[in-house]
Formats: C-alpha cells, sequence, structure tokens
C-alpha cells in the first residue's frame, strides 16, 4: 500500500448556493448554509489531486510498543490458584444457600444473597457462577411480592435497599418484576422519602434505587422519579462523604450509570471499591476470597489480552494500514471496546473481529467522508458490489490495498462464523457491507453537492452509515451462540434492537461530532437538519432536542433487550446490546472515535495495558 503524503495548501473560501424547493416535502431544500465557511483542501504529492482531510491524531499505539508487552499473569500457576478460589467460593455461596448461620438468617439472607450476586457481577467474575447465581435469584424471587421484599424471608416490612437491588438484578435477569414496588416508598405527598440525617445505609439505598432507574421501560414513571430523586440525593450525599469505597462507588455509578458502564472497567474500578470497604470483608463470610479471585481473573485476561492485541497490532502493520495518513488509526481503542465487553477467554475471534471490522469502518468512514473524489468513490462502492479481488483493477493505488484487506478480512470472519454456525454467512455480512457503503455514499454526495436532507431523510440514512451493524453482525456471528435466521432478524437490521440501537448511536454522536465536521464540509448532522427545520431554533435547543429523543429511545432499548416476551433470549442479544453500551461510552464527553488520547487513552491503559496489583 502506497505511503499518502499530503502538502496543504492554502485555505479555500466555499459558497453554497441555495437549491429549489423540493414538490416532494413541505419544508425548503437548499444548499448546507448561505453562509460563507472555510473548507480545508490538500493535495496529494504526485497526483496533483485535490482532496480534503480532517488531521486527526496519529496512532498512539506504535506496534514496537505493543510487541513488547510483557506480562507473568499466563503462567499454569495463576491458573491453579484461580481453581483454587473458584471452588471456595462456590462453597461458600452453596453454604449460604443451604443453610443459615450466624451471618446469614432469616432476617437478611434475600438481602445477602443480592448483594453477593451482584458483588460477583460487578467484579466480572460471574461467568465462573452461572449456576450458583441462578439459585440465588430462584431464593430471591420465591419471595418478591407487590411490595417488593425485606432483608429476609421473615421480614415483615419491605425494604428499599434490597427492593431495589433486587429489582435491577431481578429484571437484568429476565424475572418479570414491576417497577411499580417502588409506589410504596413514597410518603403522602408521592415523593420518594429520606431523612433529615443522611446515614450510610439509606445512602447505600438510594444509589441502589438510581442503579434501577437505569433500566427503566418505556412509560414507567416511578422510574423517572427515582432518577431525578435519586440522582439530587446522591450529589449532595457524595459533597460530605470522605473519600472512601463508597463515595467511589456513587462517583463511577453517576458518571457511567447503565448505558455508558463498560464492564471490565467497572471491575477495575469496583476491585478498588471492594478493597476498600469493610463492609464486604466480613472475615466470617471469606467474601475476601471474591476480591483475590477478581484481581486473579483481571490479570490472567490482562495476559490474554497482550497475545491478541501483539496479533491485531501486526494486523495493521502489514495490511499496510500503517503507512496511511489520512485515517484515523483506532485499532487499539476497538479492541479495548471489545475486550472490555467480553473478557471470555474463548471469544478471541469475537474481540479481534470487532477490531478489526470497526477499524475498516473507520478507514472507510474517512474515504467517504474527507479523502476519496466523487469518481473514486463510485468505483469503489462498483467493486465493493461485485466482491471480488480482480475488481481492484480500476481503483487507484490506495483503495486497491483498503479494498483487499476489508475482502480478505470480511471472508476470513465468515469462514469463522461458519465454524460456529455450521452454515455460511457471508451474504448476511456483504449484504450488511453494502448497506453501509450505499449510506456512506450518499452522504458524500450530500458533501460534494452542499445539499441538506431533512432531519428524517439524515436519520434514516446515518443509522446505517454510523456501522453499528456492519460491525456487530459479524463478531457476534463468531461466539459459538446459535444464531438461526429468525434471531439474526430480531437483533440485526431491520430489526427493532437495531434500529433503536443504531439511532441513538447516531444521534448522540451527531452532538460532538457536527461542529468539526462542519468546519471541514460535512455540513449535514442532526443538529444542521433539526434547525433546518425548526428556523427560530438555536443550537442550544437542537442538543436538546436530540438528548430527549436519546432518553426516551434508552427505556425503549431496555424493553427490547429484556422484554420478557420476546422469543429471543437476552444471552442472544447482550454482545449487540454491550456493543452499543461501547460506543455509547465513547460519546460521554467528546467524539472518542477521533479524539482519542484523553479518556480512551486512559480506558486502554486501566482496561489492557496495566495489571492490578495483587
Amino acid at each position: 500500500m502506497a505511503l499518502l503524503s499530503v502538502a496543504p495548501l492554502a485555505p479555500r473560501w466555499c459558497v453554497h448556493k441555495s437549491l429549489v424547493t423540493s414538490s416532494k416535502v413541505k419544508v425548503v431544500r437548499r444548499t448546507m448554509s448561505t453562509s460563507i465557511r472555510m473548507c480545508q483542501i490538500t493535495t496529494v504529492s504526485g497526483e496533483g489531486v485535490q482532496r480534503r482531510i480532517a488531521n486527526h491524531h496519529s496512532n498512539l499505539w506504535d506496534d514496537n510498543f505493543i510487541q513488547s508487552l510483557s506480562t507473568p499473569y499466563g503462567a499454569i500457576s495463576y491458573h491453579e490458584s484461580a481453581q483454587k478460589l473458584i471452588g471456595e467460593v462456590k462453597e461458600m455461596i452453596n453454604s449460604i444457600s443451604v443453610k443459615d448461620g450466624e451471618l446469614i438468617t432469616p432476617s437478611n439472607d434475600l438481602l445477602m444473597r443480592l448483594s453477593i450476586v451482584d458483588s460477583i457481577e460487578r467484579l466480572g467474575i460471574d461467568r465462573h457462577f452461572k449456576s450458583e447465581i441462578k439459585s440465588a435469584l430462584d431464593y430471591v424471587y420465591s419471595y418478591w411480592n407487590e411490595k417488593g421484599i425485606g432483608w429476609g424471608r421473615d421480614s415483615v416490612v419491605a425494604d428499599l435497599n434490597s427492593t431495589a437491588l433486587g429489582l435491577r438484578t431481578l429484571r437484568l435477569h429476565g424475572y418479570p418484576v414491576s417497577s411499580d414496588v417502588l409506589q410504596h416508598f413514597k410518603e403522602q405527598k408521592g415523593q420518594f422519602a429520606c431523612s433529615a440525617i443522611q446515614t450510610e445505609g439509606e445512602i447505600r439505598s438510594v444509589l441502589n434505587l438510581f442503579r434501577a432507574s437505569q433500566i427503566a421501560f418505556p412509560g414507567e414513571k416511578v422510574m423517572e422519579e427515582a432518577e431525578v430523586f435519586s440522582t439530587k440525593y446522591l450529589k449532595e450525599a457524595i459533597l460530605k462523604l470522605p473519600v472512601c469505597g463508597l463515595s467511589r462507588e456513587i462517583s463511577y455509578v453517576l458518571e457511567y450509570g447503565w448505558h455508558m458502564n463498560l464492564p471490565r472497567l467497572e471491575a477495575r474500578n469496583y476491585i478498588d471499591v471492594f478493597g476498600q470497604d469493610p463492609i464486604y470483608l466480613t472475615p466470617n463470610m471469606k467474601t475476601q476470597k471474591l476480591l483475590e479471585l477478581a484481581k486473579l481473573e483481571f490479570n490472567m485476561f490482562h495476559s490474554l489480552q497482550q497475545q491478541e492485541l501483539k496479533l491485531l497490532s501486526r494486523w495493521w502493520k502489514d495490511s499496510g494500514f500503517s503507512q496511511m495518513t489520512f485515517p484515523r488509526h483506532r485499532h487499539v481503542e476497538y479492541y479495548t471496546l471489545a475486550s472490555c465487553i467480553d473478557s471470555e477467554p474463548q471469544h478471541s475471534s469475537f474481540r479481534l473481529g470487532f477490531a478489526k471490522i470497526f477499524h475498516l469502518a473507520t478507514v472507510l468512514d474517512d474515504i467517504y467522508d474527507t479523502f476519496g473524489t466523487m469518481d473514486e468513490l463510485e468505483l469503489f462502492t462498483a467493486a465493493v458490489k461485485r466482491w471480488h479481488p480482480s475488481a481492484t483493477e480500476w481503483l487507484p493505488e490506495y483503495m486497491k490495498g483498503v479494498y483487499m484487506v476489508l475482502y480478505e478480512t470480511v471472508n476470513e470472519m465468515a469462514g469463522e462464523a461458519e465454524k460456529s454456525q455450521g452454515r455460511d454467512t457471508l451474504n448476511y455480512a456483504r449484504n450488511a457491507l453494502e448497506a453501509y457503503i450505499d449510506a456512506s455514499m450518499e452522504e458524500a454526495k450530500w458533501i460534494f453537492s452542499g445539499f441538506l436532507p431533512t432531519f428524517e431523510e439524515y436519520l434514516d440514512n446515518g443509522k446505517v452509515s454510523f456501522g453499528y451493524t456492519i460491525g456487530t453482525l459479524q463478531p457476534i456471528l463468531t461466539l459459538g451462540i446459535p444464531f438461526p435466521h429468525h434471531i439474526l432478524q430480531e437483533i440485526d437490521f431491520p430489526s427493532r434492537l437495531n434500529d433503536v440501537a443504531c439511532s441513538i448511536l447516531r444521534l448522540k454522536g451527531d452532538i460532538h461530532t457536527y461542529q468539526p465536521e462542519r468546519s471541514r464540509g460535512e455540513e449535514s448532522s442532526c443538529i444542521s437538519c433539526y434547525m433546518e427545520e425548526n428556523p427560530e431554533s438555536t443550537e442550544e435547543d437542537a442538543i436538546n432536542h436530540i438528548n430527549s429523543m436519546v432518553d426516551k429511545l434508552l427505556k425503549e432499548l431496555n424493553w427490547e433487550y429484556l422484554r420478557p416476551d420476546s422469543n429471543v433470549p437476552t444471552t442472544s442479544k447482550k454482545h449487540a446490546f454491550d456493543i452499543l453500551r461501547a460506543f455509547y461510552h465513547l460519546y460521554k464527553y467528546r467524539d472518542g472515535y477521533s479524539v482519542a488520547n484523553y479518556e480512551i487513552k486512559n480506558l486502554v491503559m486501566t482496561t489492557v495495558i496495566e495489571p492490578v496489583p495483587l
């Protein structure tokens, strides 16, 4: 693949003229803006072709650095220690399940079971205790009633902490529980009640109320009220608390909620919280074994991450991407996201496939949005639809390399998926890829012509051009989970789950990307299209409107993912849902795709590069 060196020319002013009104729509259809704005133009050495580039920062993770990583945690001795701890934790959980004791009694057995399940999941070690978790939750659910539950099976009064934690945990595991139980914790005026003095017990109860409120379904007003109340309460409480395990826990939960939370990042944070808080480390309960196991598991997976990351970095280098100067190089960041949502050792194909596909999608995005000319984009679009190495014949040199890596990677992943699914799935991948390319081509036409679509047109196209579908489909087919056609239809395009996920990511993404994209000539965004249709609105109005849309869509997403009447098990939808969480996390503060040298760089260091101290 040829190295593309670019030399900037003097900036050129671009003026867009108005287009005529379309008879098909009521709003005025015109060019992006009648105002004058600056477009950055570059020329490619040796070609004489003028191109637009975005000047994204370079790759942050040198291949030599990646190849130099080393860790001792792959040694067999660590695996043997982990197996021993798993047995001890199982013994501890089973002892709680079959008999009462000094610490587990009829007056607290429900809350203790829920707390242990919650800790196991947040520490990232739940894969070892699936049957124990199910047994504990079956027991809790057997005592669930219209008012919730108390601390224990003999409790006569429902308890907010137990009920909120139970509502959250049971709902996430597919038990049909109603949020109406929260109505019983309101005072006569219909407000959630709290004491004048904030005790640690009350703070923990409200913390679990907040966590439960994040799993709201559409129309659950009590969950919305719970979120408003608990958010205000916790923000006030944290100002009064000293720095401790509880304050760190509150800070993390308020910052990431549920939809931005990444399981491995949570595990890394909760290891510190669990280790600081004496409530979790009661010697007689042997819960310190949970902490020891969590640290070992974190570091053993860290060893596997380094092996996989070396393979990915070598693929990136050998494929010629390291020589390309115009696209964003985010293969390490994508791998980090994949490993933050799936740390099952046997799912290497998922993590590596996720990173490769999304890196390729990002390169294609930079080609279609900025670097490619219209003639080149038309050639590349036709080549993707032809899907044969001979299709590179008419492509420019830089596109030939990209096309062949795309062709080989998609076909290779289809081969991996066939081993897992027992059938050829290449057509699924090709259909998703062609839809992505067509949507990208449509956006390129808007950029080159200066056309501004309606909000609906833009969002319908943008849901596809985001790339969520192509990046989700092939990786999940390698998981070893059966995905027959009827299940794929429920989680892939055009399912409602997929549509909602794509809408959320496009809307949330545009809030952080529209300004830099507009500065380089990409005017179309949810912001600009909304303002065009609502001339009296400001950018702040548009952003508020879009955030409101996202809030409603997140509740619908919860329902589509967790709905108890679904014919598709939650396990089949989990990775599609978690991939959304991964990308939603990228947009917490900024466009984490393009600006990866702040929070996302820290995420890589915390969850991939650095082990946890034992």
